[in-house]
C-alpha cells in the first residue's frame, strides 16, 4: 500500500482545522457576494433578465445599437426610472439627444432621480449629469470598456483571485482525494480559468463568440472552487478517514488537541 504524501485534515490540529474553517467561510461568502455583483452590473444590459453572452458583448465591446445611457437603464439601473420616463428617454436618444430637447424634456427627469448620485462629489467613477456636456458623453454609441479600464479591472483580479485560489487550493490539498490526477485537475482549473477569462474580455472586443468562452470559463473555475470548498469542510469535520491514510499517518489525534 502506498504513503500518502501529505497530512490530511483530520491529522492537522484543531487550532489549524478552526483557521481553514473560518477562511473557507469568509471566501464562500466573497464568492457569492462576487455573484451578485456580476447579476447586478452585467445581467440585463440587452434587457433579458438573465445573464446571455450578449450581455458580455455589450459590457465588453459595447452596443451598436444604442448609447450607454440605454445600456444602463436595461441593466443596472433599470429599477431607478418607472417605464414612462425610460420611454421618453429611449425615444430622445433615438432621434439623436437633441440638445434643444434637454432642458425643456430630460434634464427635469435626472434631475429628480439621477443626480443625486450622478454628480461628481457624490461618485466622481459615475458619468456626470449635472450638465449638458456631462450628459453628452454617454448619449454616444456604446463602445464598451475601454482599454484602459480592462486594464485596471484585469490586474485586481488576476492579483485578487490569484490569491483566493492560492489559499483555496492550499487547504484543498489536505483533502484525500482518489484519484490524485483529478485532485490536481481541480487545484489547476481555477489558475487557467482565470487567465482565459480576462484574455477572452479583451477578445470579445475583436470577435463577439469570446463572450462564450468569458461565460464557460468562469464556469469552470467557479465549479473548481466549489468543489474544493465543500471537499475540504466536510473531510474537515465529518469525513472518517480510510485505513490508508490512518496507516500513513498512524494514530488520530484527540479531538482536543490544539
Amino acid at each position: 500500500m502506498s504513503k500518502v504524501s501529505y497530512v490530511h485534515f483530520k491529522f492537522l490540529p484543531m487550532s489549524v482545522r478552526v483557521l481553514f474553517t473560518s477562511v473557507l467561510l469568509v471566501f464562500g461568502a466573497a464568492y457569492c457576494m462576487a455573484m451578485l455583483q456580476v447579476w447586478f452590473t452585467k445581467v440585463g444590459l440587452d434587457g433579458k433578465n438573465y445573464l446571455t453572452a450578449k450581455d458580455l458583448v455589450i459590457a465588453y465591446s459595447g452596443n451598436s445599437d444604442g448609447s450607454k445611457m440605454q445600456t444602463a437603464l436595461q441593466g443596472p439601473m433599470a429599477d431607478m426610472l418607472d417605464a414612462d420616463n425610460k420611454k421618453i428617454i429611449y425615444t430622445w436618444l433615438h432621434k439623436g439627444a437633441p440638445k434643444e430637447d434637454f432642458d425643456t424634456t430630460i434634464n427635469p427627469i435626472l434631475q429628480d432621480h439621477c443626480v443625486a448620485c450622478h454628480n461628481t462629489a457624490a461618485n466622481p467613477n459615475l458619468p456626470d449629469y449635472t450638465s449638458w456636456e456631462g450628459v453628452q458623453k454617454v448619449t454616444s454609441v456604446d463602445t464598451g470598456m475601454s482599454i484602459a479600464t480592462l486594464i485596471r479591472v484585469s490586474h485586481i483580479h488576476l492579483f485578487g483571485l490569484t490569491f483566493i485560489f492560492f489559499i483555496t487550493g492550499y487547504i484543498y490539498t489536505h483533502s484525500y482525494v482518489r484519484p490524485a490526477l483529478f485532485k490536481c485537475v481541480v487545484l489547476a482549473v481555477p489558475f487557467l480559468g482565470l487567465i482565459v477569462d480576462v484574455a477572452s474580455w479583451y477578445l470579445t472586443k475583436v470577435w463577439h463568440g469570446f463572450a462564450w468562452v468569458v461565460i464557460i470559463s468562469g464556469a469552470l473555475y467557479g465549479i473548481a472552487f466549489t468543489i474544493q470548498w465543500f471537499t475540504s469542510m466536510y473531510q474537515m469535520w465529518f469525513y472518517k478517514p480510510p485505513q490508508e491514510l490512518i496507516d500513513s499517518e498512524g494514530q488520530l489525534p484527540s479531538v482536543h488537541r490544539g
